[in-house]
């Protein structure tokens, strides 16, 4: 049988554009590592042109592979010596109202922050068992979100205990609203519920104030909630984040829980980190390329205020000597609690059928996978961990 030249032709050229597609990505992403490790040995003049070629190529509109581009050399321009870094850029990235308000879209479109809060919470529910009186020590709450389900469970339960919850924060006034929100919703549910709200305006503050500033009543189980929160404390030393921990552990928590990112930015050398924070947003970008249509408000918002300063924060976070680098794997978290003489608690087989729940109703696809390792679950994209929850106590 003859076929027509035009359409074998046109056949051949619609099977090479993917192939194509994936060369070009190969392509940038090697321009984008060679930009870094020339900016590392000090040649600004060749990053320079790498970097004319990247913006040409780049886009916070464009596909998944362009706009991880376009943060990645807006971060690496910010280390040539002509830039200048107090820029509007720099502060549009750490503005606090905004990067709150786009915790709640990035609580929607991705299943991460759900999935470390959904997890935790039933780590908590296993771990304070039928306590009459429950007291949760919540490090930055933010909007609260993750408390109106366990607050649900509770009130399902009969009787249904006392709850309290100790909430840290660097904004008092944020800190009041979240309490009145989920003084309500606990008053709509007719639990007994109490919110007490404990400024931390410097990240060491928690030597000072924790335990003093924390009241705990005789027979009230206590749970502590660490959900992406220690991480921070690796800008400073990791003697910081083990003082917390003592702390914690005198306190004697029924539970601790822990969330962290599957990812090292805390290598000594600028190009480990940078590789190392190219593969964790790739897997963060074509998650998000994958499940949200290309228009999506919601995701460049997300993509230029919150991983758009962590990409931020990474690359190019040194030049004002602030180590804003940071994030560990599970196994340097495992190693740094096991020798202060914290013990991991399995997490059940109900929490992983949870979390295989949330993903199968709320974000359908193939490409994010869960598994159990060391009695922790972890959440990943394409067989590459993304994020973990543990229990301890």
């Amino acid at each position: 049988m003859l076929m027509d030249p035009s359409f074998n032709s046109s056949h051949q050229e619609h099977q090479q554009e993917p192939e194509q597609q994936e060369d070009h990505c190969l392509q940038m992403r090697q321009l984008l590592i060679r930009c870094a490790h020339f900016i590392s040995q000090s040649d600004f003049i060749s990053a320079h042109h790498l970097l004319s070629i990247l913006s040409s190529n780049s886009s916070p509109y464009g596909d998944s592979t362009q706009r991880l581009l376009h943060y990645f050399s807006s971060s690496l321009s910010h280390l040539l010596p002509s830039s200048n870094y107090n820029s509007s850029f720099h502060h549009h990235h750490h503005d606090i109202e905004k990067i709150q308000s786009c915790y709640l879209s990035l609580n929607q479109i991705t299943p991460f922050i759900r999935f470390t809060h959904l997890t935790a919470n039933q780590a908590i529910l296993e771990g304070i068992e039928e306590s009459g009186m429950i007291h949760v020590l919540d490090f930055d709450i933010m909007h609260g979100v993750q408390w109106p389900p366990l607050m649900q469970a509770l009130a399902d339960r009969f009787p249904s205990p006392m709850l309290r919850i100790t909430a840290t924060g660097v904004d008092l006034n944020f800190l009041h609203k979240t309490g009145d929100r989920l003084s309500r919703f606990a008053q709509s549910l007719g639990l007994r519920f109490q919110f007490h709200p404990l400024l931390l305006l410097h990240d060491r503050d928690h030597h000072r104030v924790i335990p003093a500033a924390l009241t705990l009543f005789p027979d009230e189980a206590l749970a502590v909630n660490c959900v992406l929160y220690l991480h921070r404390f690796y800008r400073l030393m990791k003697d910081d984040v083990r003082v917390l921990l003592n702390k914690i552990k005198a306190l004697n928590p029924k539970v601790v829980t822990i969330a962290e990112k599957e990812a090292n930015f805390n290598h000594p050398l600028f190009m480990q980190r940078f590789v190392e924070a190219l593969n964790h947003y790739t897997l963060l970008f074509d998650s998000l390329e994958a499940t949200l249509p290309p228009n999506s408000r919601e995701r460049l918002a997300v993509e230029q205020v919150w991983f758009g300063r962590e990409i931020n924060d990474i690359v190019s976070g040194e030049v004002n000597k602030k180590k804003q680098h940071y994030a560990e794997r599970y196994e340097s978290w495992e190693t740094m609690l096991k020798s202060l003489g914290f013990s991991n608690i399995p997490l059940s087989p109900f929490a992983l059928s949870q979390a295989k729940l949330l993903l199968r109703l709320h974000y359908p696809s193939e490409g994010y996978h869960l598994q159990i390792l060391h009695d922790s679950l972890f959440l990943g994209w394409q067989n590459q961990p993304l994020f973990s929850v543990s229990s301890w106590h």
